[in-house]
């Protein structure tokens, strides 16, 4: 019997991947739930219960149940159809995604994709040459002039930029294309001037709506989670590390009373300004959701997508960017969920996928 060497090699890589994956988000589960312990109290132990009863049955694994006391430490209570983030990156992507949502990292192609002004894309760089948002090569002499021809500030973001990470603002009298290339590729966008009504919590960075979208088993294209979220003081971009987090209402566009730091600590109000986010509603909200919907059925191969979103000045929808590989789920589950109960990813973890071998499937 002969021994395909290359395969085993693959499939022992694999493992080593999956347990680091699993091990890591472990920690950080249980680091937020230790938090939250400090500030409202220990679990009980029927609660903890049933979240490890539900990732055992529900998903065949005891390394989900981590994700699944957060949401129940969160919600004060368990709900059935939670989806531990771990099992979404897991188990989800790759099955439901096959490497489609990675197209969304490379932030030159975006336009290409959606041709959508909703964009707010000025220029490319990539592989070593500018170009206009029409994709229209330009030299080192043309760009400034076309990156600034309406701002004396733009944003740069790096091609798989996320978590406020990857992201530069940049002004006129700093730019300097050999610098640019010494960076890497990514979108230049234009600085928005953000709605009158974010600048009651925080001036300088622009407030950005999170909106997750599915593609349901027949097709239907549907909302299942919102929330805004809100910079600090003295910042310039919203950053994953200090960022304040506000569940919407999806139907209204209202916020929550009370929105989340970046340590799962619960604020009525926003920690610098000290303005309350209850019966502030999301201007525009509408029409972020439908536009939402209608770039989610450009790319329906794609399961579930997190789109970032902003309304500007004159209430006009901007769409910084969107997230369609491992989409921040646990944010939404916590607050909003179960967001994706009546979609049947719980039985992916049962499903037998067929090995595939370099001569064919077997």
């Amino acid at each position: 019997m002969s021994v395909d060497l290359e395969y085993l090699a693959k499939r022992s890589v694999q493992r080593v991947a999956n347990f680091k994956f699993h091990r890591d988000h472990g920690i950080l589960a249980r680091q937020v739930l230790g938090r939250l312990e400090k500030l409202h109290g220990k679990m009980s132990p029927s609660l903890r219960r049933q979240a490890d009863d539900y990732a055992q049955e529900v998903f065949g694994d005891p390394v989900y149940a981590p994700w699944l006391r957060v949401y129940a430490a969160v919600s004060g209570t368990f709900r059935e159809g939670w989806i531990p983030d771990n099992y979404y990156g897991a188990v989800v992507v790759p099955r439901l995604k096959h490497g489609y949502g990675e197209m969304s990292n490379l932030k030159t192609v975006t336009r290409l994709i959606f041709l959508d002004d909703a964009f707010p894309d000025l220029g490319y760089f990539a592989n070593g040459l500018f170009y206009t948002k029409e994709h229209t090569p330009i030299s080192d002499h043309e760009v400034r002039a076309t990156l600034f021809g309406e701002s004396n500030r733009i944003a740069f973001k790096l091609d798989r930029s996320g978590q406020g990470k990857g992201v530069f603002v940049i002004h006129y009298d700093s730019f300097d294309p050999q610098l640019i290339r010494l960076m890497g590729n990514g979108v230049f966008q234009a600085f928005i001037r953000q709605h009158e009504i974010f600048d009651i919590f925080a001036r300088g960075p622009v407030a950005t709506l999170r909106l997750t979208t599915v593609v349901e088993p027949g097709g239907r294209v549907s909302l299942r989670a919102c929330f805004l979220r809100l910079g600090r003081a003295g910042e310039t971009h919203i950053q994953t590390g200090s960022e304040v987090c506000i569940p919407v209402n999806p139907s209204t566009g209202e916020l929550g009373p009370r929105g989340y730091l970046s340590d799962w600590t619960d604020v009525e109000e926003h920690p610098d300004t000290k303005m309350k986010f209850q019966h502030v509603t999301h201007p525009a909200f509408a029409a972020c959701v439908a536009k939402a919907l209608e770039l989610h059925r450009k790319v329906p191969f794609v399961c579930c997508v997190g789109w970032d979103m902003t309304v500007d000045v004159d209430e006009n929808v901007k769409v910084l960017e969107w997230n369609a590989q491992h989409n921040d789920i646990r944010f939404g589950e916590a607050t909003q969920g179960p967001c994706f109960a009546d979609l049947g990813w719980e039985r992916l973890a049962w499903e037998v996928q067929p090995k595939v071998h370099r001569s064919g499937l077997s």
